[in-house]
């Protein structure tokens, strides 16, 4: 399939071309920029929610029950599961699809699981250009699911118009969410498996640090569900669609995705940089040998890189 037909298969919502299209995006493949250059118009459209929480709290049977509610509204919903930490498990996550089963015969519902394996950038920005494949594919709300609460997640959680926080009793307090950066970026916490002893607890951590933190003009709601009994998810289901009310009314959503987008090409740049640098420094050993000897200080070292990688 040649990149123009693979452009014109996305376009359609062709799912054999979108699932082409984003096995291109792991692959980091050579025709990368050209799809790229043909989807970037349409897109834009699509509801985007980023779904984060350490393993085990239920975050794909929340996915399944997001994307179900999407579905009586008449919208065609989309999940991409992914692992910004492991090229290995990321590629499969079986379990995941395997709990969204439901899922799996309905034409307006796209699931697939995804890791990084060539993207220049890695996964921070691989997950936003398969986003906008979906996005350009028809797909009016794509909920991007990662493993894990780290760097790597927040960053890709980030990369979401609302970013929704799942925890669970026994599976790491809020402490753990405030360290790793998460209470900044979400819009909305979920408590799940609210049945379980403890949950009330780690409700009123989060309620207790949110309001020692400054005040945001967004205030991010602490919902509990049971998702597995199918409680509270019309709450959170409201939750979503409240905050993206917002975002538009206040022009929030502009001013994220600008943000978003200056944050990605600068990303871009510097990942093409780094690997041009990587290369000036193959080619001529001698000035990591002068940095060795104390010859050239590191400022000096990085001048004379970026003219030279920039040449190149």
């Amino acid at each position: 399939m040649d990149v123009a037909t693979l452009i014109e298969g996305v376009l359609t919502g062709e799912r054999r071309a979108v699932a082409r299209a984003i096995s291109l995006v792991e692959d980091g493949g050579e025709e990368l920029p050209a799809l790229s250059a043909g989807i970037f118009e349409r897109t834009g459209v699509a509801a985007t929610l980023g779904l984060t929480g350490a393993p085990g709290v239920g975050k794909s049977t929340i996915a399944g029950a997001l994307v179900a509610r999407a579905r009586l509204g008449g919208m065609r919903a989309a999940v991409l599961a992914v692992d910004p930490t492991s090229p290995y498990t990321g590629g499969a996550l079986l379990g995941d699809r395997v709990r969204m089963q439901e899922h799996a015969t309905d034409p307006d519902v796209f699931i697939r699981s995804m890791a990084t394996r060539g993207h220049l950038g890695g996964m921070a920005l691989a997950a936003p250009e398969a986003v906008r494949i979906l996005d350009a594919a028809g797909y009016e709300r794509i909920v991007v699911e990662t493993v894990g609460v780290g760097q790597a997640e927040v960053d890709v959680a980030a990369a979401t118009d609302t970013a929704i926080v799942v925890l669970a009793s026994g599976f790491g307090d809020a402490v753990q969410v405030a360290k790793a950066g998460i209470l900044e970026i979400a819009d909305v916490f979920v408590v799940n498996k609210a049945d379980r002893d403890g949950s009330g607890q780690v409700v009123r951590d989060l309620q207790q640090m949110l309001h020692l933190g400054p005040k945001r003009a967004w205030d991010p709601p602490v919902l509990t569900t049971t998702a597995t009994a199918g409680e509270g998810l019309d709450g959170l289901w409201e939750a979503v669609e409240r905050h993206r009310t917002w975002l538009s009314g206040s022009g929030g959503l502009d001013a994220k995705r600008r943000a978003r987008l200056r944050r990605e090409v600068e990303s871009l740049a510097s990942a093409r940089f780094r690997a041009r640098a990587a290369r000036v420094f193959d080619a001529d050993p001698a000035l990591l040998a002068d940095l060795e000897a104390r010859r050239v200080d590191p400022y000096r070292a990085a001048v004379i890189l970026e003219d030279r990688a920039a040449g190149g």
